[in-house]
C-alpha cells in the first residue's frame, strides 16, 4: 500500500512535557475512551472480588466449621492476589484516563477528520518524517530553523486547523440542502468560499512543507556522495602518486587536475543543495499560518470518502 495513502498518525502538542506526551502517545485506547467521554466501568471494580471470601469467613465463624475456615483462607489468599494485580490495572488506567481527559485539547486523533483532512495531514507528517531522518539533519547542516522544534509544531498547527475544518465542513453538509431551489446558490456561497480558502492556505503550507523535504533529500543525497568522495581524497596523493609513476608526465597532469576538479565540484553541489534546503526552511517561516494566508484562487478540495 501506498505509505501516503495511510491514515494520519496521533498528534500531540509539542508544547506537552516529554513524560506526559510519551504517555499519551503509547495508550492510544485510552485517548479513545476520553474523547468519546467513557468513564471506568465501577460495577467491574476489583474490590468486589473479597465479598465471597469475607462472607464464606464469616459464615465459617458463625457455623464454627474447621472445613469452611479453610476453605475462607484459601479463597481469600487467592482472591487476594487476584485482587492485587487487577486492582493496580484498574488504578493504572483510571490515572491515564484522568490524564487523556487533562489534555483533552492537545492531542487529535486521526478520525477526528474527514478523509480529504486525513490525506493532507499525512503528507505534512510524511515530509517532516523525512526532513528529521535525514542525514544533514543529523550532521547539523541545516538546522537554521531548528527542525526539532519548528517542525513538530508546524504539525500540530497544521492538524488543528484540519480538525476544524473537517468539523465545519461536516457541520455545512448537514445544513445546506443537497437540492438549492434556484435563485439559492449564491446565499451559500460565502460560506463554502470561506471552507476552500482555508483548504487552499492549508494546502499551500503542506506543500511548503514537501518543497523544503525534497530540498533536504536532494541535499541528502549530494551528502552522501560527497562524504564518499572525501574518503577518496584523503588517499589523493596515493594516487597521485601512481600516476606520477605509471603515466607520461602531461597526461598524468591531466588526471591529477580531473581529480581535483571532480572534488571541487561535487563539494559546490553539496554546499549549493545544503544552501536551496535553508533557503527553502526561511520561506517556510516566512510563510506562518493565519487568517492573512488565504490569497488566491481555493485549491480543489477532493471528495469525501
Amino acid at each position: 500500500m501506498d505509505p501516503r495513502a495511510l491514515p494520519p498518525r496521533l498528534v500531540i502538542d509539542p508544547s506537552l512535557p516529554p513524560a506526559i506526551s510519551a504517555e499519551l502517545r503509547s495508550h492510544l485506547h485510552i485517548l479513545r475512551m476520553a474523547r468519546s467521554g467513557r468513564r471506568m466501568d465501577t460495577t467491574h471494580n476489583p474490590a468486589i472480588l473479597l465479598i465471597l471470601p469475607g462472607f464464606l469467613l464469616v459464615l465459617a465463624v458463625v457455623a464454627g466449621s474447621p472445613l469452611l475456615m479453610t476453605a475462607g483462607v484459601g479463597i481469600g489468599l487467592i482472591v487476594l492476589f487476584r485482587w492485587m494485580a487487577l486492582d493496580s490495572t484498574y488504578r493504572t488506567t483510571r490515572r491515564r484516563l484522568r490524564l487523556a481527559q487533562a489534555h483533552a485539547q492537545q492531542y487529535i486523533l486521526p478520525e477526528e477528520l474527514d478523509y480529504p483532512c486525513q490525506m493532507l495531514l499525512r503528507r505534512a507528517q510524511n515530509a517532516v518524517e523525512a526532513i528529521l531522518r535525514s542525514r544533514v539533519h543529523h550532521a547539523g547542516l541545516i538546522d537554521t530553523i531548528d527542525n526539532q522544534v519548528s517542525l513538530p509544531e508546524e504539525v500540530w498547527q497544521i492538524a488543528q486547523r484540519l480538525r476544524r475544518l473537517s468539523s465545519m465542513h461536516a457541520e455545512q453538509g448537514k445544513i445546506i440542502p443537497r437540492d438549492l431551489p434556484t435563485g439559492m446558490e449564491d446565499a451559500f456561497k460565502p460560506y463554502t468560499s470561506a471552507l476552500d480558502a482555508a483548504w487552499t492556505s492549508l494546502t499551500r503550507r503542506v506543500r511548503h512543507l514537501e518543497k523544503y523535504a525534497k530540498q533536504v533529500l536532494k541535499a541528502d543525497k549530494v551528502f552522501h556522495t560527497h562524504t564518499r568522495l572525501e574518503a577518496l581524497a584523503a588517499k589523493t596523493p596515493e594516487y597521485q602518486e601512481l600516476l606520477a609513476d605509471t603515466v607520461r608526465d602531461d597526461l598524468a597532469h591531466g588526471h591529477i587536475r580531473e581529480l581535483a576538479d571532480q572534488a571541487a565540484h561535487v563539494r559546490k553541489l553539496f554546499e549549493e543543495s545544503i544552501l536551496q534546503a535553508r533557503q527553502t526552511a526561511g520561506e517556510l517561516l516566512r510563510a506562518p499560518i493565519g487568517p492573512d494566508d488565504m490569497s488566491g484562487p481555493p485549491a480543489v478540495r477532493p471528495p469525501r470518502v
